[in-house]
Protein backbone atom coordinates (compact mmCIF):
# COMPACT_ATOMS: atom_id res chain seq x y z
CA UNK A 1 0.00 0.00 0.00
CA UNK A 2 1.82 3.44 -0.67
CA UNK A 3 -0.80 6.11 0.72
CA UNK A 4 -3.60 5.22 3.07
CA UNK A 5 -6.66 7.08 2.25
CA UNK A 6 -6.67 9.74 4.63
CA UNK A 7 -2.49 9.50 5.55
CA UNK A 8 0.13 12.24 4.80
CA UNK A 9 -1.90 13.78 1.38
CA UNK A 10 -5.38 13.66 3.08
CA UNK A 11 -6.81 15.78 0.04
CA UNK A 12 -10.22 17.73 0.33
CA UNK A 13 -11.36 15.47 -2.54
CA UNK A 14 -12.23 16.59 -6.49
CA UNK A 15 -15.60 14.86 -7.20
CA UNK A 16 -16.21 14.57 -10.88
CA UNK A 17 -20.13 14.42 -11.77
CA UNK A 18 -21.57 12.08 -14.94
CA UNK A 19 -24.95 14.12 -15.15
CA UNK A 20 -27.38 12.85 -17.44
CA UNK A 21 -28.16 15.83 -20.17
CA UNK A 22 -31.45 14.42 -22.25
CA UNK A 23 -31.16 15.07 -26.14
CA UNK A 24 -34.81 14.83 -26.49
CA UNK A 25 -37.75 13.69 -23.96
CA UNK A 26 -36.60 10.35 -24.34
CA UNK A 27 -33.01 9.79 -25.22
CA UNK A 28 -29.62 11.07 -23.51
CA UNK A 29 -26.01 10.26 -24.48
CA UNK A 30 -24.64 6.88 -24.02
CA UNK A 31 -22.72 6.45 -20.41
CA UNK A 32 -19.08 6.45 -20.73
CA UNK A 33 -17.07 3.20 -20.00
CA UNK A 34 -15.89 2.95 -16.57
CA UNK A 35 -12.87 0.99 -15.48
CA UNK A 36 -11.53 1.22 -11.56
CA UNK A 37 -9.64 -0.60 -9.09
CA UNK A 38 -7.24 -0.12 -5.85
CA UNK A 39 -3.72 1.62 -6.18
CA UNK A 40 -1.99 3.55 -3.41
CA UNK A 41 -4.56 3.18 -0.81
CA UNK A 42 -7.01 4.71 -2.49
CA UNK A 43 -9.42 3.93 -5.73
CA UNK A 44 -8.42 5.15 -9.40
CA UNK A 45 -10.86 5.42 -11.74
CA UNK A 46 -10.63 5.82 -16.03
CA UNK A 47 -14.23 6.64 -17.83
CA UNK A 48 -13.62 6.37 -21.51
CA UNK A 49 -16.06 7.94 -24.20
CA UNK A 50 -16.12 6.84 -27.97
CA UNK A 51 -12.91 4.45 -27.46
CA UNK A 52 -11.28 3.33 -30.43
CA UNK A 53 -12.83 -0.55 -31.93
CA UNK A 54 -11.97 -3.12 -31.24
CA UNK A 55 -11.16 -2.30 -27.10
CA UNK A 56 -9.99 -5.29 -25.09
CA UNK A 57 -11.29 -3.59 -21.75
CA UNK A 58 -9.75 -6.39 -19.51
CA UNK A 59 -6.55 -5.83 -21.25
CA UNK A 60 -6.44 -2.33 -20.71
CA UNK A 61 -7.47 -2.51 -17.29
CA UNK A 62 -4.76 -4.94 -16.85
CA UNK A 63 -2.16 -2.57 -18.37
CA UNK A 64 -3.41 0.58 -16.04
CA UNK A 65 -2.75 -1.82 -13.34
CA UNK A 66 0.33 -3.07 -14.00
CA UNK A 67 1.32 0.77 -14.91
CA UNK A 68 0.12 1.78 -11.39
CA UNK A 69 1.88 -1.43 -9.38
CA UNK A 70 5.38 -0.06 -10.99
CA UNK A 71 4.70 3.34 -9.85
CA UNK A 72 4.07 1.63 -5.90
CA UNK A 73 7.13 -0.52 -6.45
CA UNK A 74 9.29 2.22 -7.01
CA UNK A 75 8.67 4.76 -4.77
CA UNK A 76 6.14 3.44 -1.72
CA UNK A 77 7.39 4.54 1.53
CA UNK A 78 4.48 2.48 2.94
CA UNK A 79 6.46 -0.83 1.43
CA UNK A 80 9.35 -1.95 2.87
CA UNK A 81 10.37 -3.58 -0.02
CA UNK A 82 10.11 -0.52 -2.61
CA UNK A 83 12.96 1.06 -4.25
CA UNK A 84 12.33 4.46 -2.48
CA UNK A 85 12.48 2.56 1.06
CA UNK A 86 15.89 0.96 0.21
CA UNK A 87 17.19 4.26 -0.55
CA UNK A 88 16.18 5.36 2.59
CA UNK A 89 17.64 2.66 4.99
CA UNK A 90 20.88 2.88 2.80
CA UNK A 91 24.02 3.87 4.42
CA UNK A 92 25.90 7.23 3.45
CA UNK A 93 27.40 6.77 0.36
CA UNK A 94 25.10 4.27 -1.45
CA UNK A 95 24.56 5.19 -5.36
CA UNK A 96 21.56 3.54 -6.81
CA UNK A 97 20.44 3.97 -10.26
CA UNK A 98 16.74 4.72 -10.95
CA UNK A 99 14.27 3.69 -12.92
CA UNK A 100 12.88 6.53 -15.73
CA UNK A 101 9.84 7.01 -14.09
CA UNK A 102 11.45 7.65 -10.80
CA UNK A 103 13.94 9.43 -11.74
CA UNK A 104 11.03 11.54 -14.11
CA UNK A 105 9.07 12.08 -11.02
CA UNK A 106 11.90 13.38 -8.51
CA UNK A 107 12.99 15.49 -11.11
CA UNK A 108 9.72 17.12 -11.03
CA UNK A 109 9.52 17.20 -7.83
CA UNK A 110 12.78 18.71 -7.04
CA UNK A 111 11.96 21.43 -9.66
CA UNK A 112 9.15 22.68 -7.68
CA UNK A 113 10.96 22.40 -4.35
CA UNK A 114 13.32 25.04 -5.67
CA UNK A 115 10.55 26.73 -7.45
CA UNK A 116 8.21 27.28 -3.99
CA UNK A 117 11.54 27.69 -1.68
CA UNK A 118 11.13 24.15 -0.04
CA UNK A 119 7.11 24.72 0.51
CA UNK A 120 7.41 21.66 -1.34
CA UNK A 121 10.03 19.05 0.10
CA UNK A 122 10.30 15.90 -0.80
CA UNK A 123 12.49 15.43 1.88
CA UNK A 124 10.07 16.45 4.53
CA UNK A 125 9.15 13.18 5.84
CA UNK A 126 10.84 13.15 8.60
CA UNK A 127 8.44 16.11 10.06
CA UNK A 128 5.70 14.21 9.11
CA UNK A 129 6.23 10.78 10.21
CA UNK A 130 7.49 12.63 13.70
CA UNK A 131 4.31 14.24 13.96
CA UNK A 132 2.65 11.35 13.61
CA UNK A 133 1.37 11.35 10.03
CA UNK A 134 3.76 8.93 8.42
CA UNK A 135 3.06 5.35 7.46
CA UNK A 136 3.61 4.20 10.85
CA UNK A 137 0.79 5.87 12.57
CA UNK A 138 0.83 5.52 16.34
CA UNK A 139 -0.24 8.03 19.26
CA UNK A 140 -0.46 11.67 17.81
CA UNK A 141 1.15 14.38 20.34
CA UNK A 142 3.03 17.13 19.24
CA UNK A 143 6.45 16.49 19.51
CA UNK A 144 9.20 18.18 21.76
CA UNK A 145 11.24 20.81 20.73
CA UNK A 146 14.24 19.17 20.62
CA UNK A 147 12.81 16.47 18.26
CA UNK A 148 11.74 18.89 15.92
CA UNK A 149 15.31 20.26 15.58
CA UNK A 150 16.75 16.92 15.01
CA UNK A 151 14.15 16.13 12.18
CA UNK A 152 14.82 19.43 10.37
CA UNK A 153 18.36 18.64 9.83
CA UNK A 154 17.52 15.80 8.12
CA UNK A 155 15.19 17.77 5.82
CA UNK A 156 15.83 20.33 2.89
CA UNK A 157 15.98 19.09 -1.25
CA UNK A 158 19.24 20.75 -1.69
CA UNK A 159 20.91 17.53 0.24
CA UNK A 160 19.46 14.99 -2.91
CA UNK A 161 22.62 14.75 -4.91
CA UNK A 162 20.40 13.34 -7.82
CA UNK A 163 22.46 12.95 -11.15
CA UNK A 164 20.23 13.86 -14.00
CA UNK A 165 22.34 12.29 -16.80
CA UNK A 166 22.85 9.60 -15.56
CA UNK A 167 19.35 9.09 -13.40
CA UNK A 168 21.50 8.14 -10.34
CA UNK A 169 20.92 8.95 -7.04
CA UNK A 170 23.35 9.08 -3.93
CA UNK A 171 22.07 8.85 -0.30
CA UNK A 172 24.04 11.33 1.41
CA UNK A 173 23.01 10.10 4.91
CA UNK A 174 20.07 10.17 7.11
CA UNK A 175 18.05 11.38 4.17
CA UNK A 176 14.35 10.26 4.04
CA UNK A 177 13.00 10.82 0.72
CA UNK A 178 9.01 10.91 0.38
CA UNK A 179 6.93 11.83 -2.92
CA UNK A 180 3.64 10.99 -1.60
CA UNK A 181 2.72 14.50 -2.27
CA UNK A 182 3.37 14.42 -5.68
CA UNK A 183 3.02 10.72 -6.90
CA UNK A 184 -0.64 10.40 -6.98
CA UNK A 185 -0.70 13.43 -9.63
CA UNK A 186 2.19 11.17 -11.39
CA UNK A 187 0.24 8.16 -11.64
CA UNK A 188 -2.89 9.95 -13.07
CA UNK A 189 -0.15 11.56 -15.62
CA UNK A 190 1.29 7.87 -16.77
CA UNK A 191 -2.32 6.72 -17.18
CA UNK A 192 -3.56 9.71 -19.32
CA UNK A 193 -0.17 8.99 -21.86
CA UNK A 194 -0.88 5.37 -21.63
CA UNK A 195 -4.46 6.06 -22.85
CA UNK A 196 -3.32 8.43 -25.60
CA UNK A 197 -0.52 5.76 -27.05
CA UNK A 198 -3.75 3.78 -27.00
CA UNK A 199 -5.56 6.10 -29.47
CA UNK A 200 -8.13 7.06 -26.62
CA UNK A 201 -9.36 10.64 -27.13
CA UNK A 202 -12.20 11.40 -24.33
CA UNK A 203 -11.24 10.37 -21.01
CA UNK A 204 -11.16 11.29 -17.16
CA UNK A 205 -8.68 9.90 -15.18
CA UNK A 206 -8.96 10.37 -11.60
CA UNK A 207 -6.80 8.54 -8.76
CA UNK A 208 -7.74 9.48 -5.26
CA UNK A 209 -9.20 12.82 -6.22
CA UNK A 210 -6.28 13.59 -8.71
CA UNK A 211 -8.11 14.30 -11.27
CA UNK A 212 -7.25 14.79 -15.38
CA UNK A 213 -9.46 14.79 -18.37
CA UNK A 214 -9.07 14.53 -22.31
CA UNK A 215 -11.70 15.66 -25.03
CA UNK A 216 -15.22 15.78 -23.82
CA UNK A 217 -17.92 13.72 -22.09
CA UNK A 218 -20.11 11.77 -24.16
CA UNK A 219 -22.90 14.67 -24.47
CA UNK A 220 -19.56 16.89 -26.42
CA UNK A 221 -19.15 19.02 -23.20
CA UNK A 222 -16.59 19.43 -21.03
CA UNK A 223 -15.99 17.18 -17.85
CA UNK A 224 -17.44 18.64 -14.79
CA UNK A 225 -15.84 18.42 -11.53
CA UNK A 226 -16.73 19.97 -8.20
CA UNK A 227 -14.57 21.03 -5.42
CA UNK A 228 -15.37 19.79 -2.07
CA UNK A 229 -17.22 22.03 0.51
CA UNK A 230 -14.82 21.73 3.49
CA UNK A 231 -16.91 19.47 5.90
CA UNK A 232 -15.40 16.28 7.92
CA UNK A 233 -18.77 14.19 7.94
CA UNK A 234 -20.17 15.44 3.80
CA UNK A 235 -19.83 15.23 0.34
CA UNK A 236 -20.69 18.12 -1.11
CA UNK A 237 -19.34 20.20 -4.32
CA UNK A 238 -19.33 24.04 -3.53
CA UNK A 239 -17.99 25.10 -7.03
CA UNK A 240 -17.93 23.40 -10.51
CA UNK A 241 -15.82 23.45 -13.51
CA UNK A 242 -15.90 22.15 -16.56
CA UNK A 243 -12.89 20.64 -18.22
CA UNK A 244 -11.85 19.83 -21.38
CA UNK A 245 -7.84 18.95 -21.51
CA UNK A 246 -6.54 19.84 -17.79
CA UNK A 247 -5.53 18.65 -14.28
CA UNK A 248 -7.05 19.48 -11.31
CA UNK A 249 -5.80 18.47 -7.66
CA UNK A 250 -7.29 19.43 -4.01
CA UNK A 251 -5.19 19.80 -0.55
CA UNK A 252 -6.68 20.23 2.30
CA UNK A 253 -6.09 20.40 5.97
CA UNK A 254 -9.60 19.42 7.63
CA UNK A 255 -9.72 15.63 7.24
CA UNK A 256 -6.26 14.79 8.59
CA UNK A 257 -5.42 16.23 11.70
CA UNK A 258 -5.19 15.30 15.50
CA UNK A 259 -6.45 17.44 18.76
CA UNK A 260 -4.29 18.03 21.61
CA UNK A 261 -6.20 20.21 24.35
CA UNK A 262 -7.58 22.51 22.61
CA UNK A 263 -5.10 22.84 19.63
CA UNK A 264 -5.59 21.19 16.41
CA UNK A 265 -2.69 20.11 14.82
CA UNK A 266 -3.00 19.73 10.78
CA UNK A 267 -1.19 16.98 8.47
CA UNK A 268 0.14 19.79 6.60
CA UNK A 269 3.33 20.32 8.38
CA UNK A 270 5.87 23.81 6.41
CA UNK A 271 9.12 21.77 5.89
CA UNK A 272 10.92 24.86 6.60
CA UNK A 273 9.39 25.42 9.96
CA UNK A 274 8.90 22.08 11.30
CA UNK A 275 5.36 22.96 12.71
CA UNK A 276 1.64 22.21 11.09
CA UNK A 277 0.13 25.31 9.15
CA UNK A 278 -1.86 27.45 11.17
CA UNK A 279 -3.33 29.73 8.50
CA UNK A 280 -6.64 30.48 7.31
CA UNK A 281 -6.41 28.21 4.09
CA UNK A 282 -9.06 24.89 4.78
CA UNK A 283 -8.15 23.81 0.85
CA UNK A 284 -6.36 24.90 -2.17
CA UNK A 285 -6.89 23.57 -5.63
CA UNK A 286 -4.95 23.91 -8.39
CA UNK A 287 -5.50 23.67 -12.28
CA UNK A 288 -2.81 22.78 -14.41
CA UNK A 289 -1.40 21.30 -18.09
CA UNK A 290 -0.12 17.93 -16.00
CA UNK A 291 -1.75 16.25 -13.06
CA UNK A 292 1.97 16.11 -10.93
CA UNK A 293 2.28 19.91 -11.39
CA UNK A 294 -1.19 20.29 -9.97
CA UNK A 295 -0.43 17.72 -7.39
CA UNK A 296 2.99 19.55 -6.30
CA UNK A 297 1.45 23.17 -6.26
CA UNK A 298 -1.83 22.14 -3.95
CA UNK A 299 0.60 20.93 -1.38
CA UNK A 300 2.78 23.94 -1.66
CA UNK A 301 0.48 26.46 -1.92
CA UNK A 302 -1.46 24.85 1.52
CA UNK A 303 1.55 25.75 3.54
CA UNK A 304 1.79 29.15 2.01
CA UNK A 305 0.48 31.69 4.14
CA UNK A 306 -2.29 33.17 2.09
CA UNK A 307 -0.72 36.30 0.60
CA UNK A 308 2.76 34.46 0.11
CA UNK A 309 0.83 31.72 -1.87
CA UNK A 310 -1.72 34.12 -3.85
CA UNK A 311 1.51 36.66 -5.04
CA UNK A 312 3.79 33.11 -5.99
CA UNK A 313 0.31 31.78 -7.99
CA UNK A 314 -0.76 35.15 -9.66
CA UNK A 315 2.77 36.11 -10.54
CA UNK A 316 3.10 33.01 -12.69
CA UNK A 317 -0.75 32.90 -13.97
CA UNK A 318 -1.50 29.80 -12.29
CA UNK A 319 -5.33 28.89 -11.72
CA UNK A 320 -5.91 28.40 -7.88
CA UNK A 321 -8.93 28.14 -6.19
CA UNK A 322 -8.49 28.99 -2.15
CA UNK A 323 -10.88 28.50 0.79
CA UNK A 324 -10.46 29.86 3.50
CA UNK A 325 -12.05 30.02 7.57
CA UNK A 326 -12.52 34.06 8.46
CA UNK A 327 -14.19 33.17 11.82
CA UNK A 328 -17.35 31.61 11.61
CA UNK A 329 -17.22 32.42 7.57
CA UNK A 330 -15.96 30.55 4.69
CA UNK A 331 -14.39 32.92 1.99
CA UNK A 332 -13.44 31.93 -1.40
CA UNK A 333 -10.49 33.30 -3.20
CA UNK A 334 -8.94 32.74 -6.52
CA UNK A 335 -6.34 34.39 -9.09
CA UNK A 336 -7.48 35.42 -12.47
CA UNK A 337 -6.55 32.19 -14.27
CA UNK A 338 -8.71 30.44 -11.87
CA UNK A 339 -11.25 33.39 -12.82
CA UNK A 340 -10.86 32.81 -16.18
CA UNK A 341 -11.14 29.26 -16.01
CA UNK A 342 -14.93 29.44 -14.43
CA UNK A 343 -15.69 31.86 -16.77
CA UNK A 344 -14.93 29.91 -20.21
Amino acid sequence: MFLPTDSKRASAVLLWLILPFFLTACSRPPEPLALGGQTMGTYWTVLLHSPPEPLDVAELEGQITQLLDKLNDEVSTYRSDSLISQFNRAPAGTVIALPAGFASVLKEALFWAQATDGAFDPTAGPLTNLWGFGPERGKQTPPAADLIDAALKRVGWERLPFQESTGSLRQPGDVYLDLSAIAKGWGVDRVADHLGEAGMENFLVDIGGEIRVAGSRPDNTGWRVGIERPAADQREAITMLEMKDLAIATSGSYRNFFEAGEQSYSHLIDPRTGQPVTHSTVSVTVAADSATAADALATALSIMPIEEAVQFASGRDIAVFWLLVDGEVLRERMTPAFERLINQ
